[in-house]
C-alpha cells in the first residue's frame, strides 16, 4: 500500500468531504479570487494531512498485537468509511450539511468557521491513519499526499462553487466510498493471495 498511485486515490478519496464543504464554501463566499480558494484549501489539506498521524500512532501501537489481522482491519476500517460515505450521499445527508456550511457560513466567514468545517472533515482520515500505521505506511510520504491532493481538490471545490451548485459534492463522495472500499479489498486480496 505504499506506492504512489495508490497513496493518490487514497488522498482523492479522503479529501471529497473537504471538496463538499469547499463548494459549499465557495458558493457562500462573495467574489472569492484564487487566493481566497487557495487559502481555504490550504486550510482543509493541512488538517486532511494531520488526522492520519493520530490514527497512524495508534495503529503501530497495536501492530505486534494485531499482526496475523492488520489487512482484515484495514479492509474492514476502509470498508465501514466507505460505505458510510456511499450512504451519507446516497441518503442526502451531504446536501444537507452543505446547505448547513452555507448557513452556517454566512454568519462565520472568520478563520474559526473554516478551522472547524475542515476539521470536521477530516475525521475519517484519523480511522485510515490506523490502518496505514497497522500497513506501516511512511506516514510522511502519506500524509504529503493526501495533504496536497486535498489542498488542491478543496481550491478546485471553491472555484466550482462560485460557479455551480452544491450537489456536485455528492457524487463526488459516491466515487470517493468506492475508492475507499477498493483499497480495502486490493489489500485483503494482496495478503490473503500472498503465498
Amino acid at each position: 500500500m505504499t506506492g504512489i498511485f495508490t497513496l493518490g486515490i487514497l488522498g482523492l478519496s479522503l479529501s471529497v468531504d473537504a471538496f463538499a464543504a469547499a463548494v459549499g464554501k465557495g458558493a457562500t463566499v462573495q467574489n472569492a479570487r484564487l487566493n481566497d480558494a487557495v487559502r481555504i484549501g490550504a486550510v482543509f489539506g493541512f488538517f486532511e494531512a494531520i488526522t492520519p498521524v493520530i490514527g497512524w500512532v495508534l495503529g503501530l501501537a497495536l501492530s505486534t498485537w494485531i499482526a496475523a489481522v492488520d489487512h482484515w482491519i484495514a479492509f474492514g476500517l476502509l470498508l465501514v468509511i466507505g460505505g458510510n460515505m456511499i450512504r451519507l450521499a446516497c441518503t442526502g445527508h451531504d446536501a444537507d450539511t452543505s446547505e448547513r456550511d452555507v448557513r452556517e457560513a454566512r454568519h462565520n466567514r472568520g478563520v474559526l468557521g473554516l478551522v472547524t468545517t475542515a476539521l470536521a472533515t477530516s475525521i475519517d482520515a484519523t480511522a485510515v491513519g490506523v490502518s496505514l500505521g497497522v500497513m506501516r505506511v511512511n506516514i510522511l510520504a502519506a500524509c504529503l499526499v493526501i495533504g496536497g491532493t486535498t489542498t488542491v481538490v478543496a481550491t478546485l471545490g471553491v472555484i466550482i462553487g462560485r460557479h455551480a451548485s452544491v450537489w456536485i459534492g455528492r457524487y463526488a463522495e459516491i466515487l470517493g466510498g468506492m475508492a475507499l472500499i477498493g483499497i480495502g479489498c486490493s489489500i485483503l486480496y494482496t495478503h490473503l493471495s500472498a503465498p
